[in-house]
């Protein structure tokens, strides 16, 4: 019988229990898949904990490689076999599950399930940053908080193809070493020294164009100390605890700033 990590209350990790789950075939626009690999990221402890809710019993887990087993009425794009891979939808810590085929994407064979798991939610994280929520140009210095984390290690490889300078937090030299294999120019140890004045050296006092911050509390308003005139703070994350509310007059106040 499928198995499935399961939530009946939100807390810490004793409230996740393996249980037996029944799957059901699919319905029009569905797909039963088989899950080869399930990705791990920060949201699913916001879930367990209850910080972003989902309806109970819940299912935790954001994204996965899969096998598909079988196909509902009204699918067309999949057959049975295919390896596809998915994000943005719960329900992933499971050996099976339905999930509509529009969530979907083929994975061509040089993509393993493991790489395909562990990148779907971290890679389309890295595409709205940089390209829609703050578009970064050639010639711009960035912020990136968690350089070595999931997001960072793509985000800046791809921040550094677009031409930008990346500045980096990380919290231990091993990782400030992973930072700089993929994209970072500058590595700041943030538990070591003050990253706010670090930025301003490294760029002779003008501060970024944007910052990227999903550490929450320990880093926000910092953040905002790093931004030169009219420079933006792009909070995804709370991973150091939530940031406590503030004034937006204190955006003007500290050069006409962007949240």
């Amino acid at each position: 019988m499928p198995k499935a990590i399961r939530m009946h209350e939100t807390g810490g990790p004793e409230v996740m229990r393996w249980e037996d789950v029944l799957v059901g075939t699919p319905g029009p626009g569905e797909v039963h898949l088989r899950q080869l690999a399930v990705g791990l990221n920060f949201i699913d402890v916001y879930h367990r904990t209850g910080l972003y809710p989902l309806p109970l019993p819940a299912i935790p887990g954001m994204e996965a490689a899969a096998e598909v087993l079988s196909v509902g009425a009204e699918v067309s794009e999949l057959q049975p076999g295919d390896r596809v891979a998915y994000a943005g939808t719960p329900g992933g810590y499971a050996t099976e599950r339905l999930i509509p085929a529009h969530r979907l994407v083929k994975l061509p064979p040089q993509i393993s399930d493991q790489q395909a798991a562990a990148m779907m939610l971290q890679g389309m994280t890295a595409e709205y940053l940089l390209r829609r929520t703050y578009r970064v140009q050639p010639g711009d210095s960035i912020l990136f908080h968690a350089a070595a984390g999931g997001v960072g290690l793509i985000a800046c490889q791809w921040a550094k193809s677009l031409g930008a300078t990346v500045i980096g937090t990380v919290g231990s030299e091993e990782k400030a070493a992973l930072a700089k294999a993929h994209g970072c120019d500058h590595c700041i140890l943030y538990h070591e020294e003050d990253f706010v004045a670090r930025v301003k050296e490294l760029t002779a006092g003008e501060g970024v164009a944007v910052v990227y911050d999903s550490v929450g509390q320990e880093t926000f308003l910092k953040s905002l100390d790093c931004l030169r005139p009219l420079g933006m703070l792009v909070s995804f994350g709370q991973s150091s605890g939530t940031v406590d509310s503030f004034d937006p007059g204190l955006l003007a106040a500290k050069g006409s700033l962007f949240l």
